[in-house]
């Protein structure tokens, strides 16, 4: 049987980065069984591409992961597949809090012959068996022998093939440009994004997040072993290609137990498995100088940090009393002191917010180092605290919003401000940090730094900027561009040729015991980190508890 495994865009926005979970169910299908993979921000498709799709490839059965802000999406994409005859299994967090929906037992119409609840680890062959025996099920869930929701074990961890899987839909350098990097050299031939995740689960339980909600409140780790060998394939095939490849660890908190995370950074760093990385840590967890020492030599180059919002009634009011917007502005400076930066997120619409919010927000960003803030509304998603908390208060405009994806729309009325108005903070926060005047003043923070730092920030910004600002198409890029001429001209200027003969030479990142090389490259040079068992017990004693405060 041929299997397609579809993620679908959301139809307005982009991402640059694939879901993990088809590549993972790729590696999980029983063998006898062809697997192609699409993701609908590398390969758009509407109803009518994935049925030709399906007649063209033979498709058998059609898997749909999906999170809450694609699911309308997904939900019509489904559609299309069951009107053409090929059964549909659907999964991810919406359908997990949400499955009679799909099912079309809330009213609505069905979209799906199954659902997967939950993770799918263990499911996922069950799945594939039924469906080739014509025999599916309408639910599947991982379940004890007394009827409990089961997790998954990360130990032991699937092997995904990286070095042989078909990654081309995923490489964001533009296919005509191609060509001309490869010939010219430098490792720019590919450009890929690849999600990694090292554990699962959340013990934080914040008011507006679904993630404790689906992978539990419990830590599950991959041995340090199993994530090092990825690295080493991820690297190798860059190299075979002559590319570059970042790796995201997907983990909601990669540091959420510290001795664990170090012992798995000095790993990556003894087996010289060192990638550029990127990762989402909470600010409380980012105070530990030994902790930002080992990022910086295993490769860390982008911390995602969720900030949510400078006011601590704020923060208090969801569950996110740990974040402390007073220590913001040190654990950054001490990040970029590394060479490491930040990606921060805000939420604006929240209880104690007021007009004004957005401009107070930006007074506090601009005496940070430079970094690539972003900007959204605090979204009510389904079967999480806040969404039953507002129901109970009676404040859901949009009781089901995700039916009618609207980016940067609030779903309920804020307390202390207007729809219109929080609406007008977002807006208002997105053009003053990414106008051409800021994008300049964030290139000339990093005038004492190689000129790298400052290319990357660059290109970062104008990137990041399509987040809320429509650049999709060529002539919107070449308005972008116009608008920064300026600055990209200096940043050229300044030295192009160094630009690409240091990338040349970060392509092999030294050992951290190589003091002499991390310092010629610009890296922190840590002491020597003592040795720690990869099999240390993680206990609750290591795990930063949400109601510190």
């Amino acid at each position: 049987m041929r299997i397609l495994l579809y993620s679908p865009d959301n139809g307005i926005t982009r991402n640059f980065m694939p879901h993990l979970w088809m590549f993972l169910l790729e590696t999980l299908t029983p063998p006898g069984h062809e697997v192609l993979l699409i993701d609908g921000n590398a390969r758009p498709l509407d109803e009518a591409g994935i049925a030709r799709f399906l007649q063209e490839e033979k498709i058998g059965l059609v898997g749909i992961g999906s999170m809450t802000r694609m699911v309308a999406k997904a939900y019509r994409m489904a559609d299309a597949v069951r009107a053409a005859g090929v059964p549909v299994v659907m999964g991810g967090p919406h359908v997990t809090e949400v499955p009679d929906e799909a099912l079309g037992r809330s009213g609505g119409p069905r979209h799906a012959d199954a659902v997967a609840l939950g993770e799918a680890d263990e499911t996922w062959p069950q799945i594939v068996a039924d469906a080739a025996r014509g025999q599916l099920r309408e639910i599947y869930e991982p379940k004890d022998a007394f009827g409990q929701e089961r997790k998954p074990s990360l130990q032991p961890y699937p092997s995904i093939p990286w070095e042989s899987m078909d990654l081309d839909q995923f490489n964001i350098v533009p296919k005509a440009m191609a060509p001309l990097l490869r010939r010219v050299g430098g490792g720019w031939a590919t450009f890929r994004i690849i999600p990694v995740e090292s554990g699962r689960g959340c013990p934080y339980g914040c008011e507006f997040c679904t993630v404790t909600g689906f992978f539990g409140d419990s830590i599950r780790f991959r041995s340090n072993q199993s994530v090092v060998d990825e690295l080493l394939r991820l690297k190798a095939r860059a190299r075979r290609e002559d590319g570059q490849m970042v790796v995201f660890f997907i983990d909601d908190n990669f540091a959420i137990n510290v001795k664990r995370t170090k012992s798995l950074l000095r790993a990556i760093i003894e087996a010289k498995a060192q990638v550029h990385w990127v990762a989402q840590i909470s600010a409380n967890l980012l105070r530990d100088e030994e902790l930002l020492d080992l990022i910086a030599a295993s490769g860390g180059r982008w911390i995602f940090i969720g900030m949510e919002s400078i006011d601590t009634a704020n923060l208090a009011s969801v569950n996110k009393g740990f974040n402390k917007p007073g220590q913001y502005g040190a654990v950054l400076q001490s990040l970029a002191d590394r060479n490491i930066y930040a990606i921060t997120s805000f939420m604006f619409g929240m209880d104690n917010d007021t007009p004004g919010v957005a401009e107070r927000t930006l007074q506090q960003i601009r005496t940070w180092p430079p970094g690539l803030p972003v900007f959204g509304l605090i979204t009510p998603l389904p079967a999480t605290p806040l969404y039953r908390r507002l129901e109970r208060e009676g404040r859901l405009t949009r009781p089901k919003h995700w039916q009618d994806f609207l980016p940067f729309a609030m779903a309920h009325t804020p307390l202390k401000m207007s729809v219109e108005q929080a609406h007008d903070e977002v807006k208002y926060a997105w053009a003053h940090c990414y106008n051409p005047e800021a994008i300049a003043h964030a290139i000339h923070s990093l005038e004492h730094k190689q000129v790298g730092y400052r290319i990357n920030i660059l290109v970062s910004r104008l990137c990041f900027r399509g987040i809320y600002f429509p650049q999709m198409s060529p002539l919107a890029w070449l308005k972008v561009i116009a608008g920064n001429w300026q600055s990209i001209f200096g940043v050229i200027r300044d030295g192009f040729g160094d630009w690409c003969n240091g990338f040349k030479k970060n392509r092999v990142i030294p050992s951290i015991a190589d003091g002499a090389a991390m310092e010629r490259l610009g890296y922190a040079s840590p002491r020597p980190p003592s040795r720690q068992p990869e099999n240390e017990s993680v206990d609750s004693e290591n795990i930063s508890s949400c109601t510190s405060s």
